[in-house]
């Protein structure tokens, strides 16, 4: 990973990390390796309608991940049929088969939203 999204990936996690536990509620555990899960991402969404903490976060963090798919492709010089968009419908469903398997609170949520946001837009390599 190029040095610019590590940072992005590390100042990401540990903003969503502090949030998460100064938010009254508990939340879902960070992966064992410290990575944004996908029960992460699942409780937020859930809790963002209702929640204006967990709509925040929700917010940070999906902007960030928009952020860096859009470097991830411009770095790797991708071409795009369209261009790169996230809502939390779209969140919901890239996370949808994850979320129901029982690796949730294992799996990083970031690679998936990442992934589908490229597949969506239609995004290859040279």
């Amino acid at each position: 990973m190029p040095r610019c999204l590590a940072k992005l990936a590390i100042t990401l996690v540990a903003f969503v990390s502090a949030v998460a536990t100064t938010s009254p509620s508990t939340a879902a555990p960070s992966t064992s390796r410290g990575l944004i899960s996908v029960a992460q991402v699942v409780q937020m969404l859930e809790k963002a309608p209702t929640d204006r903490t967990a709509q925040q976060v929700l917010t940070a963090y999906l902007a960030g991940v928009g952020e860096a798919a859009g470097a991830v492709a411009s770095m790797g010089r991708a071409t795009c049929r369209t261009s790169l968009n996230l809502s939390t419908a779209d969140v919901g469903q890239a996370l949808s088969s994850a979320a129901a398997g029982q690796a949730a609170a294992e799996t990083p949520a970031t690679p998936l939203i990442v992934r589908d946001m490229l597949d969506r837009a239609g995004c290859k390599r040279p």
